[in-house]
């Protein structure tokens, strides 16, 4: 800045407004120098590497069903096996596979009511008669006690209520379920 030192009658002229000259530091003009130099190289690094994953992986995904298959087959083979001489394999006897029979044994009318009925017949369930109320089974039993047993084995739905086939154990038999229906009549006291 320039001042002008011939001053007269005490005037002192103030500085021109010039802005001031913006200095960067040294490290300022390195991060502005190299910051897309250092960018430019971590993409290129980061293109090979993906080029370099695909190469690696590539091969997985093209490689023949055979081979896969062989691959597959040998790790899951026996670890051992047993060798007979031609001699033994033609005069072995057929292997016969016998299995018991299970042994089935009918429930009893209350066994049944115990396991499938007692769920909704004792609280009275989706309108399912109580064991016991006279009041509720008097008019159901003066329909019959056939009638009663179809629905129990082949299912209700009506306006009073919903009977599941079998009480929802596809497992019981019909002659099983039908005890479990003369069960819950004897416990009626007419």
């Amino acid at each position: 800045m320039i001042y002008n030192h011939n001053l007269t009658l005490g005037f002192c002229p103030a500085p021109p407004l010039t802005p001031p000259e913006f200095t960067l530091s040294q490290d300022q003009k390195f991060f502005d120098m190299y910051s897309i130099v250092i960018i430019v190289v971590l993409l290129v690094a980061f293109l090979a590497y993906l080029i370099k994953i695909y190469d690696l992986t590539q091969e997985v995904y093209v490689s023949d069903t055979t081979e896969i298959q062989a691959a597959v087959a040998e790790r899951i083979r026996p670890v051992g096996q047993v060798n007979r001489s031609s001699e033994e394999q033609k005069s072995s006897a057929p292997i016969i596979k016998i299995s018991p029979e299970p042994i089935a044994t009918a429930m009893t009318g209350l066994e049944v009511y115990n396991t499938a009925c007692i769920a909704c017949h004792s609280v009275g369930v989706g309108g399912a008669p109580i064991t016991g109320d006279v009041t509720a089974w008097t008019e159901r039993i003066a329909r019959g006690a056939a009638m009663l047993k179809n629905n129990a084995v082949q299912g209700y739905i009506g306006s009073v209520g919903y009977m599941p086939p079998k009480g929802g154990r596809p497992d019981i038999s019909d002659a099983e379920v039908e005890a479990a229906v003369d069960y819950m009549i004897g416990e009626v006291e007419l």
